[in-house]
Order: structure tokens, then C-alpha cells, then sequence
């Protein structure tokens, strides 16, 4: 399993949840493997060292992604560092809920600074690195798909915007052989969205499988499009739901 040996890989957001997850699997497939977070530093080198303990490398670096810089910098110290960029993983996002009336501005720009705004700089920043065989994944959400009820207006819309951006992104970057994508996970059983949570049967019937996924399962849709296996997918979203949307 080392589809991806001599690759450099970056996963914003990789300290805890679905981005742990996909960095462990990104090195274990052979590549080599940056990691930012924003405060669990911690964490972040606890993912770190797990990855060095299985013989592979990596890189963890602090960005707040709601800083207009955080994204470009983030790239830029992973090539500095780590000598190239192949593929960029925009995991990086907030997991949002309530209504339309008690949305705060401040909310509001927090979400479209890191899920919108981060996942444009970062791949305006990684795409003159990327060459043939490049990839940019980024990931989205159910909602995409389907909305089952009030409470997501801003989870849906900020997820959204990731559609039109990647179809876009494919278009220019195909030319040169770069890959862009979407992973829509469904409900996954994190910290963030805990599987013994208040909300936690609604979304588990709301499925054709009628559970919860895990990070694990996120990690292999997006090895699978980081590796050979996903050199002829892009523009396109890869609905990882359990049926959510089905």
C-alpha cells in the first residue's frame, strides 16, 4: 500500500477527527504528510508521532485559518520544508447549527474565512507547485446533496460555494493534469459530531445504513482519489453519507 511513495501531501485541519485520519492515511499509503492546526498542538504532534512511529514523515504547522495569510503561508513552509507539494487536502472547517435569525456576523465571516476563503488561497497558493498528477481535495458536506430540515442554512451555503469552485478549479488545472474534488462525508462519528450525541439518532435515520460512518472512512475516499485509482475523477463530489442523500 505505497500508491503514494515520493509524494508530499498537505492537510489543513489534521490535528484531530476526519484530517487525523487522513493524514495517518496519506503517510501509510508512502507520503510524506504536513498537518496544520489552529490551538491542540498537541494533538497535532501526537498525529505526528504516530506517523513517525510507522516509519513514515511529517510536518506540523500552526495556522489560523481565519487569518487572510494562514493558507498561503501554510503552503509555502510545506514546500520550503518539505521540497514540493503533489496533493492538498482542504479538510479544515467549522461544523455549524441554528437558525437563520441567530447567525452573528461574526459567525458568519469565522465560516467563510475558513471553509470558503481558506480552501481559494490555498489552492491559488499550492497550484503552481502541483504538476502532472496533481491533486486538491476538499471537504465538503451532506448538505450539498440534501438539507433534511431548518438549522444549516450557514453549513449549507458554506459548503456549497465548494462545488462550483472545484467543477472551476478542474477546468483550469486540467490542462496540466491537476485533479480537483469534493469528499461529502455523511454523519461521522467525531468529536465534533459525536455518535452518542443529543442530535445523534435524528442524523443516524436520516441514512440508507442507519448509522454513523468513521474518520477512517473519509480517509480512504480521499486516499483513493489522492492515489492512481483517482487520476480520471474530477469536478465532481464523492458522497461518503451511509445514503444520506440517497
Amino acid at each position: 500500500m505505497n500508491e503514494l511513495t515520493g509524494k508530499i501531501a498537505l492537510v489543513t485541519g489534521g490535528s484531530r477527527g476526519i484530517g487525523a485520519a487522513i493524514a495517518k492515511r496519506l503517510a501509510r499509503a508512502g507520503a510524506v504528510v504536513a498537518l496544520t492546526y489552529v490551538e491542540a498542538a498537541d494533538q497535532a504532534y501526537a498525529v505526528a508521532k504516530e506517523i513517525e512511529a510507522d516509519g513514515g514523515r511529517a510536518l506540523v504547522i500552526q495556522a489560523d485559518l481565519t487569518r487572510p495569510d494562514a493558507a498561503t503561508h501554510a503552503v509555502a513552509q510545506t514546500v520550503r520544508e518539505l521540497g514540493g507539494l503533489d496533493i492538498l487536502v482542504n479538510n479544515a472547517g467549522f461544523l455549524t447549527y441554528g437558525p437563520l435569525a441567530e447567525v452573528s456576523a461574526e459567525e458568519l465571516d469565522s465560516v467563510l474565512a475558513v471553509d470558503i476563503r481558506s480552501v481559494f488561497l490555498a489552492a491559488q497558493a499550492a497550484a503552481p507547485h502541483l504538476g502532472e498528477g496533481g491533486r486538491i481535495i476538499s471537504i465538503g458536506s451532506c448538505f450539498n446533496g440534501r438539507v433534511p430540515g431548518e438549522n444549516f442554512v450557514l453549513q449549507a451555503m458554506a459548503k456549497s460555494a465548494l462545488v462550483g469552485f472545484t467543477k472551476a478549479l478542474a477546468r483550469e488545472l486540467g490542462p496540466r493534469g491537476i485533479t480537483a474534488t469534493i469528499v461529502d462525508p455523511g454523519p461521522i462519528d467525531t468529536d465534533m459530531n459525536p455518535g452518542d450525541g443529543e442530535t445523534a439518532d435524528a442524523q443516524r435515520s436520516l441514512t440508507a445504513l442507519g448509522r454513523y460512518g468513521q474518520a477512517e472512512d473519509i480517509a480512504a475516499a480521499v486516499a483513493f482519489l489522492a492515489g492512481p485509482g483517482g487520476r480520471y475523477v474530477t469536478g465532481t463530489s464523492l458522497a461518503v453519507d451511509g445514503g444520506y442523500t440517497a
